[in-house]
C-alpha cells in the first residue's frame, strides 16, 4: 500500500497520489512508466521519470482508469487516501 506520508511533491491536491522514490518503506516510485503511459490524463512523469498525479479523477470511468493503474503498479506506489 502506498505511503501517504511519502507523497511526490508534484501531486495535485486530492485523494489520489503517487509516492516519492525516496519512500523508506520500499513502495516509492521506480519510474517504470506503467501509469503515465496507460493513463496520461491523470498521471505524468517528473524530470527523473517518477510518476505523480497531475489531474484527479472525477467520473466513475476516471476512477476506474486510476484504479487499474494502482492495481498494475509493480511497487504499490499509487495510493488513494480519500
Amino acid at each position: 500500500m502506498a505511503n501517504p506520508k511519502a507523497k511526490n511533491a508534484k501531486n495535485v491536491e486530492g485523494s489520489w497520489f503517487c509516492t516519492s522514490p525516496d519512500d523508506d518503506g520500499g513502495e516509492g516510485c521506480i519510474a517504470c512508466n506503467v501509469c503515465y503511459s496507460n493513463a496520461p490524463d491523470f498521471f505524468a512523469e517528473d524530470g527523473d521519470g517518477n510518476a505523480y498525479v497531475h489531474k484527479q479523477p472525477e467520473s466513475a470511468a476516471d476512477i476506474q482508469a486510476c484504479q487499474e493503474q494502482m492495481d498494475a503498479c509493480p511497487v504499490s506506489s499509487i495510493g488513494n487516501d480519500g
